[in-house]
């Protein structure tokens, strides 16, 4: 197979928000979107879609009112179908609601396959052929760019070429400023990818053109990045390659092969070394376990454990490595040694104290505590808040405000069937031991009633701290109730938000560690602020 060498510019679109919340055991919240849409953004995605804003969406619909005041620099997507066959477009209530999101960018799916058009949606080829042309034509009058996925793209192919061109060309002649191939049952291989994408090109020379790829097959990164050398101009996918059945293709494995291994100019160094980081970020933020064998992102991406191995990489990296770790922000680790993780950590510390190396103390001193605690369980990616008073701690520039002497919840089931939780705590401040009790709905919220009411009047400004989410996570569900988990709180006041990591084998006592960090982090950040 004859490669083409040229290098052209590529949109980078992702549909983590919209596709990758489609996936099994996802559900992401308003505030996780728009938190993992800050982080798409920072990492250089040129296009985020955000959902499906319709009538009976309220979370979607919101995300729209609430990223336009974001000032992203990435292009929002609002993500639709044609419109409904025997609908007038004007009055198609699915139309009108992606206009309503005053999102840029219009992308909408419209069925390319004979089999979907007759036997799925039950009109007529022509018909949908209508459909397509007249929802993009519509739409071209409202949003700066419209985006035409032409869905089962490569199965209609296979099926029937001729119709399948025929709905491309209804898009193209209607003005979709991109039309891009969806393989949507994923079971391409990638022979068959460079094959037909090179038809659509010759038919539609004067056309952008771009993929989406699911993965159903294994094969979505390869045949992604095949199209995009092939010409491509626009590539879809998800983070961690989230998304329905065996999930979307992976941009986290896309943007280093094309831009490391083919010389594509996607991203900027900077931002390639934070790809790790924001894989973290992402799966934390949506509850999932990170796939340790994740290429170039997963922790043992660069993990050597076989002496033959470990002593080749000392000698010459590139004898079991086939880039260097850290140009994606990840990090080189002896299953054995010492220093797994140093590099993403110092990073880490770097934006707390400027200046430091590994040969420092103090550097080493806070190496070696977070090691002990991520062999604990702890995870600092979405919680750099925890991680903050860890460090300012080593550095002499933190003394926690107060002590927790002890701590009691009380659950009870009353005859009613209701349940009545209460937690009694007792705090220690400047040599003051205060002794409080509060109710909650639940044992997590009294607890958290009852530590503000102790600090309260000590600490006046921990009134504006919110909890805005609160994830637990079981680590290894071998050991059934007893097993370890991690509870995840991402907290805000009126100026900032911010996460705090707990782990234990009980859930309220990992709640506990979380609560009391969000907290002790509030009071130090004023402090420093005040200071």
């Amino acid at each position: 197979m004859s490669i083409n060498t040229k290098r052209h510019d590529v949109d980078l679109y992702d549909t983590t928000l919209r596709d990758g919340n489609q996936a099994l055991g996802i559900s992401l919240s308003l505030k996780d979107k728009l938190m993992i849409a800050q982080k798409l953004d920072e990492i250089g995605m040129n296009c985020i879609e955000g959902g499906w804003p319709n009538p009976t969406n309220a979370v979607d619909t919101e995300f729209y009112t609430r990223v336009n005041k974001m000032n992203l620099k990435a292009k929002i997507a609002a993500f639709g179908s044609t419109k409904r066959p025997g609908n007038r477009v004007e009055d198609d209530p699915f139309m009108l609601a992606l206009i309503s999101t005053g999102a840029p960018v219009a992308t909408i799916f419209g069925k390319s396959w004979d089999l979907h058009v007759e036997k799925v949606i039950n009109t007529s080829l022509d018909e949908n052929l209508s459909m397509i042309n007249d929802s993009v034509r519509f739409l071209k009058k409202h949003f700066d760019e419209v985006v035409y996925d032409a869905e089962h793209f490569f199965d209609g192919y296979k099926a029937n070429p001729e119709y399948a061109l025929k709905t491309l060309l209804a898009a193209k002649d209607a003005g979709a400023d991109c039309v891009v191939l969806c393989d949507t049952n994923g079971g391409l291989l990638p022979d068959e990818a460079v094959e037909i994408f090179r038809v659509v090109k010759s038919k539609l020379n004067d056309t952008k053109l771009g993929v989406h790829l699911h993965n159903d097959s294994g094969c979505a990164e390869a045949s992604s990045c095949l199209c995009v050398i092939e010409g491509a101009v626009h590539v879809q996918g998800t983070m961690n390659g989230l998304g329905e059945r065996c999930g979307n293709a992976n941009l986290c494995t896309i943007i280093p092969n094309l831009q490391i291994k083919r010389g594509f100019n996607l991203v900027t160094p900077e931002q390639m070394k934070m790809l790790t980081s924001a894989s973290l970020y992402v799966a934390e933020l949506a509850n999932t376990t990170p796939n340790v064998r994740h290429p170039y992102v997963g922790e043992a991406a660069f993990s050597h454990k076989a002496g033959a191995h470990a002593d080749g990489v000392r000698k010459a990296r590139e004898s079991f490595e086939h880039i260097n770790p850290e140009s994606v922000g990840n990090n080189r680790q002896f299953v054995v040694s010492d220093q797994a993780g140093a590099s993403t950590i110092l990073e880490k510390l770097s934006n707390i104290r400027s200046g430091l190396d590994k040969k420092d103390p103090i550097v080493k001193k806070v190496l070696a505590k977070i090691k002990d605690m991520e062999a604990a369980g702890y995870q600092f990616e979405a919680a750099d808040a925890s991680f903050e008073l860890i460090v300012r701690e080593v550095l002499g520039e933190f003394k926690e405000p107060f002590v927790v002497k002890a701590f009691r919840v009380i659950e009870e089931k009353r005859s009613g069937g209701e349940t009545y939780s209460e937690a009694t705590i007792q705090v220690v401040e400047g040599g003051e031991l205060e002794h409080t009790a509060a109710e909650g709905d639940g044992p997590v919220n009294a607890l958290d009633n009852a530590l503000r009411k102790a600090l309260v009047k000590f600490f006046p400004s921990i009134k504006e701290v919110k909890l805005d989410d609160y994830k637990v996570r079981v680590l290894d569900g071998k050991d059934g109730t007893a097993a370890k988990v991690r509870v995840l709180i991402e907290s805000s006041d009126k100026t900032s938000q911010w996460g705090t990591v707990g782990v234990s084998t009980d859930v309220i006592e990992a709640s506990w560690i979380a609560l009391v960090d969000s907290l002790m982090y509030k009071i130090m950040k004023d402090a420093i602020i005040n200071k």
